[in-house]
């Protein structure tokens, strides 16, 4: 199952819903008529969570408001590759990687790599 951040993350993205492997039939059939009509759909039981923690206000987790693409790169350059790598991964120029690692450093009120690299390990970005 995905955790409540990636959910939120892949919502966020433009996913039409969420329905857990444990649902039932009838709940991916009332999640597909949704989506079909254009509508978002997330289970009763998520969407009471979701509720919740919106409620208590902001979570402090700065990773939380980085775009797919600066979350992706994030746990790229805290698991130690290198820019030149990752840009070759995702096909984009070692500048735009550049770019996105200071805007993460930036939003997570980092110096460095190595500030980096703590952060995602107390955080669980690192898988």
């Amino acid at each position: 199952m995905l955790a409540d951040a990636e959910i939120v993350r892949a919502l966020r993205a433009g996913a039409a819903g969420y329905v857990s492997k444990e649902s039932a039939s009838e709940e991916l059939t009332v999640a597909i008529r949704k989506a079909v009509s254009g509508k978002k759909y997330v289970s009763a039981s998520l969407a009471e969570k979701l509720a919740g923690e919106l409620g208590e206000g902001p979570r402090g987790l700065a990773h939380e408001s980085l775009s797919d693409r600066e979350y992706r790169v994030m746990g790229m350059l805290a698991s130690g590759k290198a820019i030149t790598h990752i840009a070759k991964e995702l096909a984009l120029s070692p500048n735009t990687v550049s770019t996105y690692r200071n805007r993460i450093l930036k939003k997570l009120k980092l110096e460095n790599n190595a500030d980096l690299v703590r952060y995602a390990a107390k955080h669980g970005v690192l898988k």
